[in-house]
């Protein structure tokens, strides 16, 4: 007789496929061609990579040694102080601790800064995956909104009614996914002040900072009050599977020493990140330039293509986007996300609908631009005959 295991209630998710998954799977088990308009990995989306200096990196004798630091080896953590530099940041290789990816920096942090039930406010359009993070850490999502007039804005009145007592850290995404919003710099000396006075942390998530569509944009690393920096090789050099990410923490003395000597624990509690990928950190971040150019250029001619054919017709509108890999389409909202998602997979594209990123309203559709010229300009044709 088998016995009744029990498991925790953080991990009792739904695990029930939606509509949209089901038909996408259906499509592709009969042999259909789907565009996909979602594809956001960037070793999916054929951009060539300087595999040469890849593998050279990679190839050092120092790999066959194993020399845990919790906080990193040195050299990667200076490569990484060196970066912040060319973005208008003074980040000390002391204060930089490496992760495994940004996911696990989430969690150090959570760890770091919350007791069980402790709350962390985040913005709203955002990326579904910190609910997943949160739960697993026993914390709290408060969402506060962007909003939107003319380019998407903070709401700093709803960000004050949002925080309590149990309010431990505010998350901000520069630039935000999907919106492409970044944190002007007004808002971050108001953030630093709404911060500071409650005794909160800063999070910022920098994973897409370099994408910039305007004048290169600056990193949060030097924020005034105690500000944890999040990024990673997976955007940044369009290398998800090197799996090497950062915390930058910056902010007064007295709170950035507590924080970082207590992140070293925490991460030498789990040494996760592999040597190979350390010695050779210098070396791929070196790479960032031609993936961000070649990258660059698909986004801006994607958005063209975009761009071009909404000109065309009037049922449909672009919002404003400063950086990042996704635009937002408005949409008429003649029937639900999912319903149009649905509809739109039966003519042959995915798109990812708005409530995916918790939209408040229905009628929005988020489109990855790093998607193939082509694939996209015809996925984006499919759309928007749906409306015609």
């Amino acid at each position: 007789m088998d016995a009744d295991y029990r498991f925790s209630e953080r991990t009792g998710w739904s695990r029930e496929e939606n509509r949209i998954s089901r038909m996408l799977e259906e499509l592709r088990a009969a042999g259909k061609q789907v565009l996909d308009l979602t594809r956001s990995n960037p070793t999916e989306c054929s951009f060539p990579f300087d595999e040469r200096a890849i593998r050279k990196a990679l190839s050092g004798s120092e790999i066959l040694r194993y020399a845990p630091t919790p906080r990193g080896t040195v050299s990667a953590r200076d490569a990484v102080a060196a970066y912040y530099l060319t973005n208008k940041a003074r980040v000390a290789t002391e204060d930089v601790v490496l992760t495994s990816g940004t996911s696990e920096g989430y969690s150090f942090l959570f760890r770091l800064l919350c007791n069980a039930g402790d709350e962390v406010l985040i913005p709203s359009p955002g990326y579904p995956l910190f609910d997943f993070l949160a739960d697993l850490c026993d914390v709290k999502l408060v969402r506060f909104p962007l909003v939107y007039d003319h380019g998407w804005q903070i709401d700093f009145a709803a960000l004050a009614g949002a925080a309590s007592e149990r309010t431990r850290a505010v998350i901000l995404v520069h630039p935000n996914n999907p919106t492409g919003h970044y944190v002007s710099t007004k808002e971050q000396t108001k953030l630093a002040e709404f911060c500071g006075a409650r005794g909160i942390a800063l999070i910022a998530d920098e994973v897409f900072l370099d994408f910039s569509l305007g004048d290169r944009r600056g990193s949060m690393a030097s924020s005034e009050s105690l500000t944890f920096v999040l990024s990673g090789l997976s955007k940044m050099c369009g290398l998800p599977q090197m799996k090497l990410a950062w915390i930058a923490v910056g902010g007064p003395d007295a709170a950035k020493r507590e924080a970082l000597a207590r992140l070293e624990l925490i991460a030498d509690a789990y040494l996760s990140v592999g040597t190979p990928v350390q010695l050779a950190a210098a070396a791929l971040l070196e790479t960032r330039t031609g993936f961000q150019a070649q990258a660059m250029e698909r986004i801006r001619a994607n958005l063209r293509e975009l761009d071009g054919q909404l000109a065309r017709q009037s049922a449909c509108s672009r919002l404003a986007c400063e950086g990042g890999w996704t635009a937002i389409l408005r949409v008429p909202a003649l029937q639900s996300d999912e319903d149009l998602a649905i509809a739109l997979l039966k003519r042959g594209v995915h798109a990812h609908p708005g409530y995916f990123y918790d939209f408040a309203q229905p009628g929005h559709i988020a489109v990855s631009l790093i998607v193939q010229e082509q694939e996209f300009a015809e996925g984006t044709r499919r759309i928007l005959a749906h409306f015609a």
